[in-house]
């Protein structure tokens, strides 16, 4: 039998540590942070916890297999499940004091829970075909954007009027995959191509990169604009300029067998990503200034399959969940 929780943790040192930390550059400071690694067990076996978000100290994930949305006291250890509709088998939960909002990626809504009293209230996404709402992010007023991987689209949800806006993407099967919100733009990965897309002026504008074998999985925003992202397909990490145009990309440790899923970006705009196709999985950094990875670590449970992971630079840590049902911290020290 389980624990309700176990704790387990490993160390990764960065060894890079160049350039000059006064110099008048993007970066908030020069060389990769230190890699500390805590996971909890998942008290709920099989559930596949997934794609933590930290609002207010507490650690909110769902269970997608599982059907729950749940929280983590990270001081405690303590776990708390909130039931929602059957069958909605939620794959993102974002976090404002609103309450939780998860994407029923089976049953065609997103879905806001009331942490006080657990009652649920649902979004139906319109119109026909598909509707997998899939990953999510917050505008700054807080409205929605989020992906629907199946239906090949990316929508939009404002949360006052209750009404929902959908996107076709152009290109057939283009997988609408990762999202992130920045200065109120949504960016996209195309999965099911070699493409990022975004809305300009009330329109779904897609962007090809270099590489045809490239599927671009997970991505982030540095503070210079530019693209980050990981390439599930051939063990990348790549970078797209919005202002140039330029597209470029650095081999993961890994190569082919690396498949680099989840992945956050710190605030020294630094790369972190979990190389999902090694067993066990392995987190690796990446200097964005240097060009270079650090030494991957193994994840102390395994992992199994590490989605996604969220970072909170209020405490410097990136969370993440675990196909062993775990959910799991990385702190970074400088």
């Amino acid at each position: 039998m389980r624990l309700p929780y176990t704790m387990i943790a490993a160390t990764l040192s960065a060894l890079f540590f160049i350039g000059d930390a006064s110099a008048d550059h993007h970066k908030s400071a020069s060389g990769l942070a230190t890699a500390q690694v805590q996971e909890w067990d998942v008290p709920w076996e099989d559930t596949r916890p997934r794609d933590p978000w930290v609002h207010n100290g507490t650690v909110w994930f769902v269970g997608q297999s599982g059907n729950y949305v749940a929280t983590l006291n990270p001081d405690s250890g303590d776990f708390k499940r909130y039931e929602i509709p059957e069958g909605a088998h939620p794959h993102t939960v974002i976090v404002d004091d609103r309450g939780a909002w998860y994407a029923g990626n089976l049953d065609e809504h997103i879905g806001l829970v009331n942490p006080n009293d657990g009652s649920v209230k649902q979004f139906p996404l319109p119109g026909g075909g598909t509707k997998d709402s899939h990953t999510m992010d917050f505008t700054s007023n807080g409205d929605i954007y989020f992906t629907v991987q199946n239906g090949n689209q990316l929508g939009f949800l404002d949360t006052d009027s209750e009404q929902i806006m959908l996107w076709d993407v152009p290109t057939d099967s283009a997988r609408p995959y990762g999202l992130i919100v920045e200065n109120d733009k949504p960016w996209a990965t195309l999965f099911g191509t070699n493409k990022l897309a975004t809305i300009e002026k009330g329109q779904l504008k897609e962007i090809e990169l270099n590489r045809d074998d490239n599927r671009p999985r997970r991505l982030g925003m540095t503070s210079d604009g530019h693209i980050w992202y990981v390439d599930y397909n051939q063990g990348y990490v790549g970078v797209y300029d919005p202002e140039s145009g330029e597209n470029n990309d650095w081999r993961a440790p890994g190569e082919i067998n690396s498949r680099p899923y989840g992945m956050a970006i710190d605030k020294r705009d630094d790369v972190w990503f979990v190389e999902t196709g090694m067993q066990p999985n392995r987190l690796v950094g990446f200097d964005t200034e240097s060009k270079t990875f650090s030494e991957p670590m193994e994840i102390p449970s395994g992992g199994g399959t590490i989605r996604h992971m969220y970072y909170d630079e209020s405490t410097d840590s990136i969370w993440f969940g675990t196909d062993v049902d775990t959910v799991g911290v990385v702190r970074l020290t400088p």
